[in-house]
């Protein structure tokens, strides 16, 4: 639905006091858990059409200045919400609720879903009569809503995920949930504005090099990346389909973890999960976030992060950034974990073996295998929807025209191309944690504080914030952000933590006992007039 409608059809609702009191509302539902929200279910306080509407007033109150949800799914989301009261209602205490029954999500914009358009961010997806309508669900968007999510809208995002900022062709600019001036990261900007601000209990990102982990740095949320082949990305339009990863963005570690839990799972859609069951660590992942999950825990820090050097010659690590971040280790050794600073940890000579892995000759193969099932009727190919449009889908995605490389299984270079590189970087970055006796790597979310987007950065306009986190996508490991405090203006920062391949409940209980002991996370106090409201 337009959001011209949907903010019309909100505006009914308001009017016809089918709203809850704000001020009852509000102190329950702010900031409120998974486990939290099963209570109120439980006790009968309220019901779920009464949640959804308290998060779809939130939309319609402050996402005009920040422009985090760029599509309101209403009807859809109110229908599910009655159904579920329905079955409550009917069944009483032995209805069988889904993990996430009841839970109003937001979904990124290049995620299918059923019926609505799958943007990508861009104007090139959404113009009138051509627009690319998913003709099924995801099949992450269907794990979740067979878990009894209940989605409300997507989320914007740049053009194909590919910035380090939210600024979409096709919906505008996304601003930060703590300051509207500055940056929430990108790509998965629009979702880590919404959950922090509390437009919707959780939502999911996507991670081509950073894109779930250093927009959740910006915004004191929990972002987490899987073991690449823990959760399937079909369904999702690929910007690089052998490094992008999708995974949850949540509050608290333990709404992730139940979502993490949800969405993996083998996919026969997707290649990289085949065998995932046997090779991860059993869910529910819930079963590993104990408070002293720290304890005599070890984890190096990255030397090529401390070391790494600007073009200019200047230490890429701001200094504000440095300063919190070992202020977060010595958070981390007061958990009971040791904590190495060593140039020997992933020196730059690591950085260099992933570098090695070369996935470009195999974009086309993404896009074309993304169209052919989740395409609309009127495309289902980059050449029909250059003939139906008119002009042709960007090389970015569409692989570029002199392409002429055999498909990732078929191509006999592939090993030297992609996978044999892969493996050679892992080798090093599990070598390193077997030599120090790690479990994994600490190191800042992204390198500096969000930037500000109302003036020029280094007299231009800003690109986003940046981070040195790409590395985990090429050699497919577990990554989390935890919120690891706020600078000294108010904006977050936010802790970075990887694990080796499918210890991805490891992973959570370390983010959890950390939260557990650090309590950084205060919700964003937000505004309902303020800068850039229609910057483009």
């Amino acid at each position: 639905m337009p959001r011209r409608h949907a903010l019309l059809f909100l505006a009914l609702l308001l009017q016809t006091g089918t709203l809850l009191s704000a001020q009852a509302i509000d102190r329950d539902l702010l900031e409120v858990s998974i486990p939290q929200l099963e209570k109120l279910y439980a006790s009968h306080r309220y019901t779920v059409t009464q949640v959804v509407q308290w998060y779809l007033a939130r939309i319609s109150k402050y996402d005009g200045i920040y422009r985090a949800v760029c599509a309101v799914d209403i009807p859809d989301a109110l229908a599910t919400a009655a159904r579920e009261d329905a079955d409550a209602a009917q069944i009483g205490s032995s209805l069988q609720r889904g993990p996430m029954w009841g839970v109003p999500i937001v979904i990124k914009a290049n995620t299918s879903i059923k019926g609505l358009i799958t943007s990508d961010g861009w104007k090139g997806f959404v113009i009138p009569g051509h627009e690319l309508v998913a003709p099924m669900d995801a099949p992450v968007v269907a794990k979740l809503r067979a878990a009894g999510a209940v989605i409300v809208g997507q989320t914007n995002m740049p053009d194909f995920a590919a910035s380090d900022t939210t600024r979409s062709s096709a919906f505008g600019r996304t601003g930060n949930a703590y300051d509207v001036r500055f940056s929430p990261g990108g790509s998965s900007g629009g979702t880590v504005t919404a959950v922090s601000g509390n437009f919707a209990l959780l939502g999911t990102g996507t991670d081509t090099s950073n894109s779930i982990r250093m927009p959740s740095s910006t915004s004191a949320v929990v972002g987490v990346l899987p073991t690449r082949g823990l959760v399937s990305i079909a369904g999702i339009a690929p910007l690089d389909w052998l490094l992008d990863d999708t995974g949850p963005i949540a509050r608290d570690v333990t709404d992730a973890a139940i979502a993490l839990g949800v969405m993996a799972g083998e996919d026969p859609l997707d290649f990289r999960t085949a065998g995932s069951a046997a090779k991860a660590q059993p869910g529910p992942y819930t079963q590993y976030l104990k408070a002293d999950a720290l304890n005599g825990k070890r984890f190096g820090v990255p030397a090529f992060i401390l070391n790494a050097k600007s073009a200019s010659g200047e230490e890429s690590l701001r200094p504000e950034t440095r300063a919190i971040f070992m202020k977060a280790i010595e958070e981390i050794r007061a958990a009971g974990a040791t904590v190495i600073i060593d140039d020997s940890i992933l020196p730059a000579t690591f950085q260099e073996a992933v570098g090695k892995i070369k996935t470009g000759p195999y974009h086309a193969e993404g896009f074309d295998s993304f169209l052919k099932i989740f395409g609309p009727a009127e495309y289902k190919s980059p050449a029909e929807y250059a003939k139906a449009v008119g002009a042709p889908l960007p090389p970015m995605v569409a692989g570029r025209p002199s392409a002429n490389t055999p498909a990732l299984e078929a191509d006999p270079t592939a090993e030297s191309n992609f996978f044999g590189p892969q493996r050679e970087a892992l080798a090093i970055y599990t070598e390193t944690l077997d030599r120090l006796h790690l479990d994994g790597f600490v190191y800042p979310g992204a390198q500096m504080p969000p930037v500000d987007e109302t003036m020029p950065q280094n007299g231009r306009l800003s690109s986003g914030p940046h981070s040195d986190t790409g590395w985990v996508n090429p050699i497919g490991v577990p990554a989390v952000v935890v919120v690891g405090g706020f600078y000294a203006g108010g904006l977050p920062f936010g802790l970075e933590i990887s694990a080796r391949q499918w210890k991805d409940g490891d992973l959570l209980g370390w983010a959890y006992a950390y939260e557990q002991a650090t309590h950084h996370r205060h919700p964003p106090v937000l505004v309902e007039q303020g800068l850039l409201p229609n910057a483009r």
